[in-house]
């Protein structure tokens, strides 16, 4: 792993992105890859991310503050890898070299921000990337020419309640990349960590970044969206380790849920797949005793 300034530390890639393993063969077109055995996540090791929130990134009609949503981005990404300029952290993120693929989320009801799309793209070029070698996809990436020449990958998605998977969220984003996206929706969608061995894919993530402005904590069919299930929680987790931050997002989902309807309710589908991704695919940290959140900004009802 590279030391210099302009690359992502080793400590910050065990965080997120080492010990990948394949997925199983649950369908066809999986069955024919190699399998590869890696070393569990060890017991102890732990996991950090970042949530930060702005009163004021949203406005009362729910209209997005695009200068406070940079502002709440360059501050999670400088305090997770310990940076106090944006550009320095980013030149650690990705390098003039690289070409990076943001892979964004298009779901009518609850997309990707634009202006969010667009702050990375901003930063990923002042860290050296030329504009041509940047790209914003979502269900076109295997198509992409981007996408497919693609070094380093941004992971950019609003967080959701999800007919198949329990939520959608980073884990999950990666689903196009499948030839047949339906072939992982088997078991609950468990084995969705098996998608980072994809060779679009594997050990090419530099940041995830789990939007959590307006989630939707409830829903009741594949594409349901009632917006009296969401709510202005005007929050961003980031971090290298995709596991942990879907973990706590899944964390704070719950905590809502419990103050909704007065009790624990489960989801109507077990989101077991972020446990799995721990358990089975090495992927990252799931649980969350091993997840250090640091918390910045407005701290009114953060739930976790």
């Amino acid at each position: 792993m590279r030391k210099s300034s302009s690359a992502i530390t080793r400590r910050d890639f065990l965080r997120g992105s080492a010990g990948l393993a394949v997925v199983g063969a649950a369908a066809a077109a999986r069955a024919q890859e190699p399998e590869q055995v890696q070393p569990p996540v060890a017991s102890d090791q732990q996991a950090e991310v970042v949530l930060v929130r702005d009163v004021e990134a949203l406005d009362g009609d729910g209209n997005l503050n695009a200068a406070v949503l940079e502002r709440m981005l360059d501050e999670a990404v400088n305090t997770l890898l310990g940076e106090s300029d944006a550009a320095a952290a980013w030149k650690r993120l990705v390098k003039p070299e690289d070409t990076v693929g943001i892979k964004s989320n298009v779901w009518g009801p609850l997309r990707t921000p634009p202006a969010l799309e667009q702050a990375i793209k901003t930063r990923v070029m002042a860290a050296g990337v030329s504009e041509e070698r940047i790209g914003i996809d979502d269900r076109g990436v295997r198509g992409n020419p981007i996408f497919q020449r693609a070094t380093a990958l941004i992971n950019v998605r609003p967080m959701r309640s999800h007919h198949w998977a329990g939520v959608g969220s980073l884990l999950k984003n990666y689903i196009p990349f499948a030839a047949s996206p339906p072939s992982w929706h088997e078991d609950s969608c468990a084995n969705l960590a098996g998608l980072w061995e994809l060779p679009a894919v594997k050990g090419k993530t530099r940041l995830g970044i789990l939007v959590m402005l307006t989630p939707l904590f409830h829903s009741k069919g594949a594409h349901d969206f009632a917006k009296q299930y969401t709510w202005p929680y005007k929050g961003l987790i980031v971090g290298t380790d995709p596991v942990a931050v879907d973990a706590t997002g899944l964390r704070i989902i719950q905590a809502k849920r419990k103050a909704h309807f007065g009790e624990d309710i489960p989801l109507p589908i077990s989101p077991k797949h972020i446990r799995v991704a721990e358990e089975k695919y090495h992927l990252g940290v799931a649980d969350p005793k091993r997840i250090a959140v640091k918390r910045l900004g407005w701290s009114e009802e953060v739930l976790i």
